[in-house]
């Protein structure tokens, strides 16, 4: 598979639906008081930078990168399209993050996510890429529908 990963500007349909479809997947499985999710009006918002995945003409992917200040990153809205499930594409789209937050100078990178079986494979993703269980973070507060994960980017081998 020949992804390209590439700024995206919301312009495009392809985006727009899938953003939409994974704002609507947030909510089916937490408590819609519970979900952080960004919308598109959100991921327009100065200071989030959002990717998406291309191979051709067809979508594979999404994420956005938020600069908290201070050196900090939070990854939202990260969501591979379901056509290209178990192919690697979050991988591709998590580790162009990293190198988007490493190069910005950003010491650590961190994530909001749910719990339950529908987190399973994207948390199992996250370890293997170094994230670590940790406090909650920016404005989060910390309930039994989420839990936090955080990358420090100073460690050798980051």
């Amino acid at each position: 598979m020949s992804l390209v990963i590439a700024r995206d500007d919301l312009s495009r349909a392809e985006t727009r639906d899938l953003l939409t479809y994974h704002y609507s997947h947030m909510h089916e499985n937490t408590p819609p008081e519970h979900v952080f999710a960004l919308d598109l009006e959100g991921l327009k918002k100065p200071g989030i930078t959002l990717w998406s995945a291309w191979e051709g003409e067809k979508i594979a992917g999404i994420a956005a990168l938020r600069d908290l200040g201070d050196g900090l990153g939070e990854i939202k809205s990260m969501r591979t399209h379901p056509d290209f499930l178990r192919r690697g594409v979050a991988g591709k789209l998590l580790d162009h993050i990293v190198e988007a937050a490493t190069a910005r100078g950003y010491r650590r990178l961190s994530l909001e996510t749910g719990v339950g079986d529908d987190f399973t494979a994207a948390i199992a993703l996250y370890e293997s890429r170094g994230f670590a269980k940790g406090e909650k973070f920016a404005d989060y507060p910390a309930t039994e529908y989420n839990q936090f994960y955080h990358l420090d980017l100073t460690a050798p081998g980051a």
